[in-house]
């Protein structure tokens, strides 16, 4: 069936009364792969052009090397990276740039020049290269006969001046253009490209709300606008009497559960508790499993659920809405109350979901909020985008200082822990990653960065396999506390070894406006007489991390963070966060980044650098 509108002839491809399907994607979330464009510039006069295209092209090359080997989705999906089609040195070979990228559908672009190049009106930049959405960044050459600056000074003048935020990229050293890109170069280009794609593979995405507020937590009020504004995400709202409905139906996939069930089973410690329990151990962890899938199909749907041949072999009527899934990036379970006083927690299902393996192996994370903390689940997601790697969802559950311990233990612990340590641990959500040390499991790994480890990790099916035998190992499910769980539920328990560098995050909402806290530090290995007592006088059952900030006491974290939770990342990725804010246009409340290492857009310098104002006054990306 053809229809006509406006003369032009439109193909409908579905047809009248053709039956729906599921769609098959190449990923598991329906979106492009995020496009970072390289933008080459040159001076347009003859003789000044042609002495250097072929340098230029070199240093786009080495660009474009550096971005394509190093930058990464957390399924492993390289980021695309197109060129212009040739040296942009005016008007029209501007928008013969732009034609391409809109095909190509950039959401990002680095300039890169050389030598001296028409700044304004011949670049481009007030005439359609990219839209307001766009992250830019520039990088110049720094030689004497090459005065890149020169062109990198005027151009990001011109940027700020029509308040397009650009990241300024120049070596403090003067450049050998003969060998590769200058670390510091790599390092600002490599963190630009990886805060880019994060931007870009959220916005069209949805956060899944299963449920609603839990317990009265603030951070469970899904603010839908916020989402929209500052990340470009829709959010999707799921009353938790559909995750029952489901269970009850029996929609889900019944192989995968007995696949499940037997991966659990055969691999894990369990603690089913003692006396009267609401489930018998092996309904509960069936229970457990169940919501851990049907989680899972909510977010990113499954075909399987559509198939009426696999419906009728395991006893359900196949639905093709219901197999659709949400196109979720992130979600988060409410849990408390309504549901944990009658049916099991979501421990399981939040700790296998953000964990980076299951029954079938290794892949990438999920991320899923314990309480519908819907904050910490954008933190989450960011720290997700930017590493790879997967996020630990803690309470920020206790200060204990040196002298507490003491009192406590009779153990002296001032030397691990001068300025004193915060006690991490939830009721058993937390991804199994950090029963272990990642940085341990790859050869070298304590001397790169979290990126490179978890790179290492994912092309590498030995160390995949290390990674969850030790994870398993390390890992007991233990029984629910009933006084807090009605319901039952099976909580991970572990102990996070000592000496992994951590960075803690949250996002705060203040009125109609977002902020964001990231603060570095490190894991702490107690004594186990002192670790064994904390958790007794805490909770055994739920899975425990000990941490201290860098260069504040853990008491002044405490004080100055922001709500009862807070969400952590393997490695010290402050400065990633700190850029990835700018783009958004997020301010930073609290973080101890050192000073040379915050890269934001030249426009903050207009402003002092004063992350606030600059943000106030550019305002979200997405309004």
């Amino acid at each position: 069936m053809n229809g006509k509108r406006d003369g032009a002839i439109m193909d409908f491809t579905q047809q009248s009364g053709t039956p729906r399907g599921f769609a098959s994607t190449p990923r598991a979330l329906v979106g492009a792969v995020p496009t970072l464009a390289i933008t080459p510039v040159a001076d347009g006069r003859t003789g000044a052009y042609e002495t250097n295209v072929a340098g230029t092209w070199k240093m786009v090359e080495k660009v474009r090397r550096l971005i394509l080997e190093n930058v990464r989705l957390p399924d492993g999906t390289p980021v695309r990276v197109v060129t212009a089609p040739e040296i942009v040195y005016g008007p029209r070979t501007a928008a013969l740039a732009q034609a391409a990228y809109v095909k190509e559908g950039v959401s990002a672009n680095i300039w890169v020049s050389r030598s001296w190049a028409y700044s304004d009106e011949l670049m481009g930049a007030a005439m359609g290269i990219g839209s307001s959405e766009w992250q830019q960044a520039a990088y110049g050459l720094n030689q004497t006969d090459r005065p890149g600056a020169v062109w990198l000074k005027a151009f990001t003048a011109a940027m700020d001046e029509k308040k397009r935020p650009i990241f300024c990229i120049y070596n403090p050293d003067l450049e050998d253009e003969s060998g590769p890109l200058a670390p510091y170069v790599a390092e600002h280009l490599l963190r630009f490209a990886r805060a880019a794609a994060a931007v870009a593979e959220m916005r069209g995405k949805n956060y899944l709300s299963v449920g609603s507020a839990s317990m009265g937590i603030i951070g469970s009020d899904v603010r839908r606008n916020l989402m929209l504004q500052y990340l470009g995400m829709g959010t999707v709202s799921y009353d938790m009497v559909g995750i029952k409905g489901r269970m009850d139906r029996g929609l889900y996939d019944h192989e995968e559960l007995e696949r499940a069930v037997r991966f659990m089973k055969s691999r894990f410690a369990f603690s089913f508790g003692s006396g009267k329990r609401p489930l018998a151990d092996d309904a509960l962890l069936r229970d457990c499993l169940k919501m851990t899938l049907i989680v899972r199909d909510l977010m990113i749907g499954n075909p399987r659920l559509a198939d009426p041949v696999v419906g009728k072999a395991q006893g359900f009527k196949a639905d093709v809405e219901y197999a659709q899934g949400c196109n979720a990036i992130a979600a988060g379970t409410q849990g408390q109350r309504q549901w944990t006083d009658l049916y099991p927690n979501f421990d399981m299902a939040e700790s296998m979901l953000c964990s980076s393996f299951d029954w079938d192996g290794f892949r990438a994370p999920y991320v899923v909020a314990t309480e519908n903390d819907s904050k910490n689940a954008i933190g989450m997601l960011a720290a997700n985008l930017l590493t790879g790697s997967a996020q630990l969802f803690a309470d920020i559950r206790t200060n204990w200082t040196a002298a507490s311990i003491k009192k406590a233990t009779g153990v002296d612990v001032s030397r691990l822990c001068p300025d004193g340590l915060i006690d991490k641990r939830n009721s058993g959500a937390g991804a199994l990653d950090y029963a272990l040390d990642l940085f341990k499991l790859v050869p070298g790994g304590k001397k790169m960065s979290v990126q490179e480890v978890t790179e290492a990790i994912r092309a590498d099916p030995k160390l995949q396999k290390k990674l969850m035998d030790a994870a398993v190992k390390g890992t007991t499910y233990m029984a629910a506390a009933l006084e807090y769980f009605p319901g039952d539920g099976l909580s991970s328990h572990y102990r996070t070894p000592g000496g992994i560098p951590m960075t803690a995050y949250r996002y705060n909402c203040v009125g109609d406006r977002l902020t964001c806290s990231v603060v570095e530090g490190e894991t702490i290995e107690l004594p186990a007489r002192v670790a064994d007592h904390i958790s007794k006088v805490t909770d055994k059952t739920w899975p425990e991390t000990y941490w201290k900030p860098h260069g504040m006491s853990s008491f002044d974290y405490m004080s100055k963070i922001g709500p009862n939770h807070d969400a952590n990342s393997f490695g010290l990725i402050g400065a990633d966060f700190i850029t990835l804010n700018a783009m958004l246009r997020i301010p930073v409340d609290m973080h101890n980044v050192g000073k040379e290492s915050v890269f934001r857009p030249t426009l903050w310098d207009r402003f002092g650098g004063d992350d606030f104002r600059a943000c106030e006054f550019l305002g979200p990306v997405y309004t």
